[in-house]
């Protein structure tokens, strides 16, 4: 029996860096679609925000020397020439002995250099204002570019774009951006013994599971992707749906198929390409050992194990951090601070993701292992998130600390 010839988590992440160098093409799209889309290139402002003087609370507009050392006991007196309208200019210019009334976010006069909040002043008449606190210059201010900067980067190529950076996209006026198209996924699921989700299998069927797994990774990814069906353990078939998803996709993922049976044929339908090669059979992992990487015309294809905890330990450590390289994707991944709620055991040379479900008990967390036998396909779906374990860690003691990464 052939036997894999198994290489580590980051061997593997080695191999693909070295061996792809596709890329993606752009994009532009109306800023109300670009939700969740993944900057091409960097975003730099051609204006000022804000583009005058604004102030940050209703009160009056002074020049901070007039009222220093005001108080209750001493207030400093000053002339009231008008107030200032949202989104009107100020209708006059001060001087000294001078103040306008400015609501929250309206427009200062030109020598107006700090605001005093109305709570601390007294219209003693209609001309006539008293104010009982000093203000230091800029308080309560927000000066001419202090937010953002002409030709300031604002988003950076690789960033994701969130609802918040699409509203500071329009504070700027851009109403199009370029982002990275979302790469196509192609999925292939195998096997003799798998059926639609819509179908009543018979016994000895199962329905098929991991095309709608990957379906909605891909998908919570901001990915495009395109399902080939289930393919029966049949050589051509294979071959024939590989070759149809390579013309079509940016990334082929096959879901069974990878391991070293008789039935399992994505390796040689990879070797049979003219230009297929096989980098990576057999991953020191746990679950995930029987994974396959393998090339054709610069593009990528995962053979990706059958158990579906598997298939998405393996999506979530190497397809995904494959497909966020292709836009430079720039996420960072926090994970949760926990205690393990048991002592447990692993064999030493390999990394290992243990599934956990967490629980706050006298505001610690505690991690619980989601146990499985090989064949279980719930333990992924009662698991918040997964711990991995080292390779030459032999285990983790209850009560250890441990980091948690969201599943």
């Amino acid at each position: 029996m052939e036997l894999f010839n198994v290489v580590s988590v980051e061997e593997a992440k080695e191999i693909i860096d070295k061996s792809f160098t596709y890329e993606l093409d752009s994009e532009k799209v109306n800023i109300l679609q670009s939700v969740s889309r993944i900057c091409f290139e960097d975003i730099k402002a051609e204006c000022n925000i804000p583009e005058f003087k604004r102030s940050t609370v209703d009160g009056y507009a002074v020049i901070s020397k007039d009222v220093f050392g005001a108080s209750e006991v001493m207030p400093s007196m000053l002339e009231l020439k008008g107030e200032v309208f949202m989104g009107k200019v100020p209708p006059s210019d001060i001087i000294c002995g001078e103040c306008l009334y400015v609501p929250t976010g309206g427009m200062l006069p030109e020598s107006a250099d700090s605001v005093v909040m109305v709570e601390y002043s007294h219209k003693l008449d209609d001309n006539t204002i008293l104010i009982y606190s000093p203000v230091a210059m800029g308080d309560n201010v927000i000066q001419i570019g202090e937010d953002i900067k002409n030709q300031d980067i604002v988003i950076k190529k690789g960033n994701k774009l969130r609802p918040y950076e699409v509203g500071v996209v329009a504070s700027i006026g851009i109403s199009e951006v370029t982002v990275y198209k979302r790469p196509r996924v192609g999925i292939i699921s195998t096997g003799d013994e798998v059926v639609s989700c819509g179908v009543k299998p018979i016994l000895g069927e199962v329905r098929d599971i991991n095309t709608y797994l990957i379906w909605s990774l891909l998908l919570e990814d901001g990915m495009e992707p395109v399902s080939y069906g289930i393919i029966k353990d049949d050589y051509e078939l294979l071959k024939s749906a590989t070759q149809k998803a390579f013309n079509e996709c940016d990334v082929v993922l096959i879901s069974g198929g990878s391991s070293v049976g008789t039935k399992d044929h994505t390796l040689k339908v990879i070797a049979s390409f003219d230009d297929g090669e096989v980098l990576v059979h057999g991953i020191a992992i746990k679950p995930g050992k029987p994974t396959i990487i393998g090339k054709h015309k610069e593009k990528i294809i995962f053979g990706l194990p059958g158990h579906p905890l598997a298939c998405c330990i393996i999506y979530k450590v190497l397809v995904q951090n494959y497909i966020y390289s292709l836009m430079l994707k720039s996420e960072k991944i926090y994970v949760t601070n926990a205690v393990m709620s048991i002592n447990y055991h692993k064999a030493k040379g390999r990394e290992e993701y243990l599934p956990v479900e967490l629980e706050t008990i006298e505001g610690i967390v505690i991690a619980k292992p989601v146990f499985g036998k090989s064949g279980i396909i719930t333990a992924f779906s009662k698991a918040w998130g997964y711990i991995k374990i080292e390779k030459n860690v032999e285990g983790l003691k209850e009560g250890q600390a441990v980091g948690v990464y969201k599943l």
